[in-house]
């Protein structure tokens, strides 16, 4: 629906909000009974709703909301997640002609190796010791691209090694765009493995003084977008500066990306976008430009992100799903997503949902992580607004270790960025908090729903906050709380800790 106008737009808008109310979520089985019943740990448990008030009047209690699907799902998601296979078979690309001298282009030898790969049926393109300069790199269907230890894929700094321009996303918005350095595109089967070196070479010099979200090419696109310019005709590339993500796979089925080392991106570093059956384990990722977050499942499903370590320039992991009148024209949800055994240090949010979200977001799992340092801000983050929209629903994160957050262990405010100015009513509900401990944090929440559309169900079990400095800013949100201490307090009620 490439025609899709401004008007279009706000109607849409105020049907998908109508429309928000119909999904039936609600408290997990642990925050039924209210303020009177005890807590799973045995401790009582309080719950309310600070500031505005009536949620219980518009959308009903917790009593009266079907459970969400509760850490049960997590077999479902593990038993539906499948890392491809590949056939033993080996193509090295100095075969093709690829010289290890970190200055001798080898873009058309590896492009070589993995045509001949795909052509066979399948294998793995190794990429051996040594450093292998190269431009934009695009995989095929059953092809494993395999970078050895020792191993350095370095991508170049000129942007006409990205082109020409191919289908991807920017801030959650499509566009005809420079490539991404590593980019698939309607492919089955396909993996990054290896203990090798992705070296995106990005400096301030490169491609980190390019425009963000705020220059003039990004809302060159959102006015593009919001005008129903068909997809096609957002050409951007040559004489445009909107960085391309380092690895991306687009409307993509079985997925492995395994055990590298990803240095210096350019803007956001793992993007799997429509794609489903995504295994993201073992990374370490290092690389702190800006907008350089670490993992961004866009519209995605049954994604696996395992064991992997965080140093990002942004959010650590960003769970998205379209943007604006793109994102109601699209309209898939990112879902079924499990975090596990992850460390995240630096730099926003650890667990972000948002900002483009307008989508949704629902049946996501964040378990045994380790977080926090003094340049981690945020432990759960999810942004959004009345301009953003979208729902973030059955949200579940358990046996965390948190050890210092310069800001909030959880932030949501539906008015933060361009606030309630949109046409879109966004969802928060049946988020649960379970078995986390905290060190050190300047706030515990800073939560603040709409009046009109409540945070709903959000129930924090068995937490112990252990240093907080500051009081907590709660409005229009439902909270509940089973043997939750902060600062050696038993909370039974929001207003203790304003």
């Amino acid at each position: 629906m490439d025609d899709l106008t401004r008007k279009n737009f706000l109607r849409l808008g105020a049907a998908a909000a109508l429309a928000g109310t119909a999904t039936s979520l609600g408290a997990g089985p642990a925050a039924a009974g209210g303020a009177s019943g005890a807590g799973a740990g045995g401790a009582g448990a309080g719950s309310g709703s600070a500031g505005g008030g009536g949620a219980a009047a518009e959308f009903g209690s917790s009593a009266d909301l079907d459970p969400g699907p509760g850490w049960g799902h997590v077999g479902h998601i593990l038993s539906t997640i499948r890392p491809p296979q590949f056939p033993d078979r080996d193509f090295s690309i100095t075969t093709f002609g690829a010289v290890p001298d970190a200055t001798t282009l080898a873009t058309d030898a590896i492009a070589k190796a993995i045509a001949a790969c795909h052509n066979a049926g399948g294998g793995r393109v190794v990429v051996p010791a040594g450093t292998f300069l190269t431009g934009a790199i695009h995989l095929r269907s059953n092809v494993n691209l395999h970078v050895s230890a020792g191993a350095t894929l370095l991508f170049s700094s000129d942007p006409e090694q990205y082109l020409p321009v191919v289908l991807t996303r920017f801030e959650g918005q499509e566009l005809m765009n420079y490539s991404p350095f590593i980019y698939a595109r309607d492919c089955e089967n396909i993996a990054l493995t290896g203990s090798g070196t992705l070296d995106g070479g990005g400096t301030w010099e490169t491609w980190w003084s390019w425009t963000g979200p705020g220059g003039a090419d990004a809302q060159t696109l959102q006015k593009m977008v919001a005008d129903g310019v068909p997809v096609k005709d957002r050409v951007f590339g040559p004489g445009h500066h909107l960085r391309a993500a380092f690895i991306e796979t687009q409307s993509c089925r079985n997925v492995l990306i395994e055990g590298l080392t990803i240095l210096r991106s350019p803007f956001w570093e793992v993007h799997p976008v429509l794609s489903r059956n995504v295994t993201v384990r073992g990374l370490t990722i290092d690389t702190r430009g800006p907008n350089n977050d670490g993992v961004n499942p866009e519209s995605s499903q049954y994604v696996h992100i395992q064991d992997c370590t965080f140093n990002c320039g942004d959010d650590c992991i960003a769970i998205k799903s379209g943007k604006g009148a793109d994102g109601l024209r699209i309209n898939v949800p990112s879902e079924n997503i499990l975090i596990e055994d992850c460390t995240m240090n630096i730099r926003y949010g650890a667990i972000t949902i948002g900002s483009e979200m307008t989508g949704g977001v629902r049946n996501v799992f964040v378990r045994n992580c380790t977080l926090g340092s003094p340049y981690l801000y945020f432990g759960l983050y999810i942004k959004t607004n009345s301009v953003r929209g979208g729902f973030a629903e059955n949200i579940y994160l358990r046996d965390l270790e948190i050890s210092n957050l310069t800001k909030e262990v959880v932030s949501c405010n539906f008015y933060r960025s361009e606030g309630d100015v949109g046409p879109l009513t966004p969802r928060v509900r049946n988020v649960e908090l379970r078995n986390i401990t905290v060190g050190h944090a300047r706030n515990a929440f800073s939560i603040f729903g709409y009046p009109r559309s409540p945070i709903q169900d959000f129930r924090l079990i068995d937490c112990t906050y252990t240093s907080i400095d500051s009081p907590s800013s709660i409005q229009d949100t439902q909270l509940t709380f089973q043997n939750f201490t902060v600062n050696g307090q038993l909370i039974t009620d929001p207003a203790q800790l304003l």
